[in-house]
């Protein structure tokens, strides 16, 4: 019954959880009050006799506790604190450097949650969240030959927040919590998306039938790897991963500034890459033209397999939007099946670069409050 409450953010009476449960008005007054009981729901704040809900409404408890989270990138990350409806209360932006290994940069993940903290017991804590760029083994929890992030396979992640928060702890892709946020946040009512981050490297996120499509083991997606024919290329480069041809090698920012430095220019990062397309730069505008039709006939293959209804484009080189959107939209259309892309929407990121953080609460929250873990809380089962 919980989960009716969290699926309505304003609220519901007793006389409606009936109704959707269709259970008898004992049962739900029982169950009402056990969640009661347990401070998972309350009154809603508002009186009647101000024009506000009926008393007898009640809403979920976004005081109950708390969650903390990080989306973490290959130079920076971005922590937050988080209600337990995962609203956001508290975020910064933290520069770090992923080939650091785990131990450094989890140490400065712990620091930073300490400090979203302050006020706050660790025992208000319900959950923790992390995401990490690059693949996740589904079932552990743990990076897997991740080519970026250099010590971090097979790392217990989870096991390094154990002796100090006493809660469950979510680890995923990076691309996985990016596309959840845009769909609980920006696309509730499109339950098939493709998420697509062009920034460092190439990422995606699939969401099917409203969830993280994450395949067996957590490999599902990962376009950036495919090997790639570029037309024209008889040397193909070589990626991060070790591989060539890569569509990641030749279209992730880090190929853009390879290329771009081959060319004579001055870029050190892929945000020099930004600044330089929307100058205009010739130069500049050729080769994210190139990238982004490389971008869209990896996505071409996406659509013709799962046929979503959108595909959502974010990373730091979304911002080029006039020049990549044109590039990518036309491969996309170009390649794929015109039932695929009938009613098919190529769109940026609303989120921007926020959408992990938003992500990763509601994945968080979705674990804490699971209806297996709410029905032993109510039995007196404790569950970690």
């Amino acid at each position: 019954m919980f989960a009716l409450f969290r699926s309505h953010p304003d609220g519901l009476t007793k006389t409606e959880v009936a109704r959707l449960a269709g259970l008898s008005r004992t049962a739900v007054n029982q169950r009402v009050e056990a969640l009661l009981g347990h401070a998972l729901i309350v009154p809603s704040s508002q009186d009647a006799n101000t024009g506000g809900r009926p008393a007898d409404r009640f809403d979920v408890n976004r005081h109950r506790g708390v969650v903390l989270v990080a989306d973490t990138g290959a130079t920076g990350m971005r922590v937050a604190l988080a209600d337990a409806v995962a609203g956001v209360l508290d975020e910064r932006h933290v520069p770090i450097d992923i080939t650091d290994g785990p131990v450094k940069v989890l140490d400065q993940v712990t620091d930073r949650f300490a400090e979203l903290l302050a006020g706050h017991p660790r025992s208000e804590v319900l959950g923790i969240g992390l995401s990490v760029p690059g693949p996740v083994d589904a079932a552990s929890g743990r990076a897997v030959n991740p080519p970026i992030m250099t010590g971090w396979h097979d790392f217990d992640i989870a096991g390094h927040f154990a002796g100090r928060y006493d809660c469950p702890v979510v680890v995923d892709k990076d691309v996985n919590a990016m596309a959840f946020g845009e769909h609980r946040l920006t696309h509730p009512e499109t339950p098939n998306i493709v998420f697509v981050k062009i920034g460092t490297g190439i990422g995606t996120g699939l969401i099917v039938d409203g969830r993280i499509y994450r395949g067996s083991d957590g490999a599902a997606g990962d376009v950036g790897h495919i090997p790639l024919a570029a037309a024209g290329v008889s040397d193909p480069p070589v990626c991060r991963c070790g591989n060539t041809g890569c569509v990641e090698a030749y279209a992730g920012g880090w190929a853009m500034v390879r290329d771009l430095r081959e060319l004579g220019h001055e870029v050190r990062s892929v945000n020099d890459v930004v600044r330089q397309a929307h100058a205009g730069n010739p130069d500049t505008i050729r080769v994210v033209k190139r990238a982004a039709g490389i971008v869209g006939t990896a996505i071409s293959d996406i659509v013709n397999i799962l046929n979503p209804r959108k595909v959502v484009v974010g990373g730091q080189l979304a911002a080029i939007d006039d020049v990549l959107f044109a590039s990518v939209r036309q491969s996309v259309y170009g390649r794929s099946l015109p039932l695929a892309t009938r009613n098919l929407s190529i769109v940026p990121s609303t989120l921007g670069d926020r959408a992990g953080v938003h992500g990763l609460a509601r994945l968080v929250t979705d674990t804490v409050f699971a209806p297996d873990r709410i029905d032993g809380l109510i039995r007196g089962r404790a569950q970690r």
